[in-house]
């Protein structure tokens, strides 16, 4: 008798005791073995424990009331994204694993002088998540900080942060000197230099090989990787800033859909 076959004769709860401590992506793989395997490999007991723990006060907040008939079913729908808090953050699961990602909107950013047309105008864009983003129109001080706590995210964790961002065909001053990015969490702070807008650049790997640069993202949108922070289960106050204060001369072009939360491997 196959191993296979010697699994299949194992009780129920105990098939789904053991792929509890697998992860989704191991399960749904083992839910092609056979027909009488899948049924056992989608069972809400199981799919529960690659719930997080506090997926029903998710899904209060979420801005569309979620249907589902199952917790596997529930489990997929997050992967694909949902908006929660009003609309001003989006929320997923990672499908291999089940661990959580966050995208903060614009609107909830700390943006110097964001409220001040003469500086920002906020409009939609059909390809933002969100229903409105920031566009910067002219400014000598970019400054632009998010707060979060670490107990929103999954614990024993390593996470990247993410500036998501596009420079609009109108964009000035933007590459002229280069912007601070920082991650502080607890006492610990790692600030590091960007480059916001590498266009008309000459020379530019060889100049700026010490700075981090934005890349395209498959949603269309471009992504600069503000630092890391390791959620080892403790509450912590997260900080992320980008700050571009030492030029002294005026810019604009940058637009702004959020920062991003996302599990590294």
């Amino acid at each position: 008798m196959s191993g296979a076959e010697l699994f299949n004769q194992l009780p129920e709860d105990i098939i789904c005791s053991i792929l509890s401590l697998t992860s989704p992506k191991d399960t749904f793989s083992f839910s092609l073995v056979s027909s009488s395997l899948r049924l056992v490999a989608a069972s809400d007991f199981l799919w529960q424990t690659f719930l997080p723990s506090d997926y029903k006060h998710i899904i209060d907040r979420s801005v569309t009331p979620l249907k589902y008939s199952s917790k596997k079913e529930l489990f997929i729908r997050l992967c694909n994204s949902i908006l929660i808090d009003s609309g001003n953050k989006s929320f997923a699961l990672e499908k291999s694993s089940g661990r959580k990602s966050y995208v903060i909107s614009a609107k909830e950013l700390s943006i110097l002088y964001g409220e001040e047309p003469d500086h920002w105008t906020w409009k939609s864009v059909p390809e933002s998540r969100f229903s409105e983003v920031a566009e910067l129109k002219v400014i000598c001080r970019l400054e632009i900080k998010a707060n979060l706590k670490t107990n929103i995210l999954s614990p024993n964790t390593k996470y990247g942060v993410y500036f998501i961002m596009k420079i609009s065909d109108q964009a000035f001053g933007l590459n002229s000197v280069a912007a601070e990015i920082s991650v502080e969490i607890g006492n610990r702070k790692v600030v590091q230099n960007c480059v916001l807008d590498s266009m008309g650049m000459t020379n530019f790997e060889e100049k700026q090989r010490d700075q981090r640069l934005p890349y395209k993202r498959e949603d269309g949108w471009m992504e600069i990787e503000v630092g890391e922070l390791y959620n080892g289960g403790d509450e912590e106050e997260v900080t992320v800033s980008l700050m571009e204060v030492k030029g002294c001369h005026v810019k604009g072009g940058l637009i702004i859909q959020g920062i991003e939360f996302r599990p590294k491997h």
